[in-house]
């Protein structure tokens, strides 16, 4: 097929017009695009922009916006599997067609190798299968305890075993624990030295979660492949992951979420996400003036973050510091090269076919992303209106 007439978002940060033409799942050809057979339909999308699928580097499948993760814990792997399942099926439907899911109960890697036979749609899945955290730190309801660098070297080890594709570790405490402090760093240097050089050692990045300072400059000295939130940064965190070549996943969505629905939530989580919602932003804008890596990612599933919002994660970051195009591409290439999604977030030959058309022109007006019309995967339409019917 041959898709005329739309202006391109290529995410590389490139901004063209069509054509592009895909075949067998693939981008076969871009900006000069003639029929190689026949019977090849050509489809023209005046007035549309395609984009590449959204990559969303940080949601919970596990969880649906409940107001407290407490809400999830008496639920059984079952139960949970199949609220997985409906939350991966929103998030494609929805035009993000890769995602990293961040675990747990290590169901994440059934769901995964399911979205990847076809079993069960959704997005292409980069896979965790328990977040590694101290004794009673944040997220200890559904991921693995450890005390000291033995036992998170262990961890790790369990994690790849059990076919974690990724690492992912809680450098501070959370917004949404009772009785930890998001600022304050939790596990030791040395263990998280030992995290980061286990996983690398097994051939698989790491991700932390780190909302302190402290907690962000250690995991970057230690060799963090990414920073989820990044909320209190200093000079000398930022130094840090610029030194180390580190990208920031800021979840900017998540705090909002709560605050807007401060009538809902927890008093804790309320008043941890009141303290961190300006310096959350402030620390955001300095990370790009600054030149930091930033792959956009939102947390979904946290309280009233609903699995199928995921594209205003590219709104807030284009009103707090960056360009429409920056933060497209933020979300797009760049998030998928960070957690290590290829061939997707690209428009370009070779590149899997994924894509979503929106109507009206995203650069202009970053709004036009609450207008997806299409969501195609793979080649093939997935949502939204067939192709045919949206050319004039």
């Amino acid at each position: 097929m041959i898709l005329r007439g739309a202006g391109v978002v290529d995410g590389r940060g490139d901004v063209f017009d069509g054509p592009v033409q895909f075949d067998d799942g693939r981008i076969a050809s871009i900006g000069d695009s003639s029929p190689s057979r026949a019977d090849e339909e050509v489809v023209h999308l005046d007035g549309y922009t395609v984009l590449p699928g959204i990559v969303d580097a940080h949601v919970h499948f596990s969880l649906s916006g409940e107001a407290s993760i407490e809400d999830v814990t008496t639920t059984s792997d079952a139960e949970l599997l199949f609220t997985e399942i409906a939350n991966a099926r929103r998030t494609l439907e929805h035009g993000v067609t890769g995602v990293r899911s961040m675990g747990a109960r290590g169901l994440d890697v059934a769901l995964a190798r399911a979205i990847e036979r076809g079993d069960v749609p959704g997005p292409r899945t980069v896979a965790n299968c328990a977040s590694i955290t101290i004794t009673g730190g944040h997220g200890h309801h559904l991921g693995r305890e450890v005390d000291g660098p033995e036992e998170c070297r262990r961890a790790v080890r369990e994690q790849r075993k059990h076919g974690a594709q990724f690492i992912k570790f809680m450098a501070t405490g959370g917004v949404t624990t009772p009785g930890t402090d998001p600022e304050t760093l939790a596990f030791t240097p040395e263990e998280i030295h030992a995290i980061v050089d286990e996983a690398h050692r097994r051939g698989i990045h790491v991700a932390t979660h780190a909302h302190g300072a402290e907690g962000i400059r250690v995991a970057a000295e230690a060799g963090v492949d990414t920073v989820e939130h990044g909320t209190f940064l200093d000079d000398g965190a930022i130094e840090a992951m610029l030194d180390e070549d580190v990208t920031l996943v800021p979840t900017l969505a998540a705090p909002h979420r709560i605050l807007h629905n401060g009538e809902r939530a927890t008093a804790e989580t309320l008043a941890q996400s009141n303290e961190v919602y300006d310096r959350h932003r402030e620390s955001f804008r300095r990370a790009v003036e600054a030149g930091v890596r930033v792959a956009g990612g939102t947390d979904a599933g946290t309280p009233f973050n609903h699995h199928g919002s995921n594209l205003v994660e590219i709104q807030f970051m284009a009103r707090h510091g960056m360009s429409p195009v920056e933060a497209i591409t933020a979300m797009t290439g760049t998030a998928a090269e960070a957690i290590g999604l290829d061939d997707a977030g690209v428009i370009a030959p070779g590149y899997h076919a994924d894509l979503v058309v929106v109507d009206g022109d995203p650069t202009a007006d970053i709004a036009a992303l609450d207008d997806i019309e299409t969501v195609v995967k793979g080649g093939e339409v997935v949502a939204g209106t067939p192709l045919p019917d949206l050319g004039t």
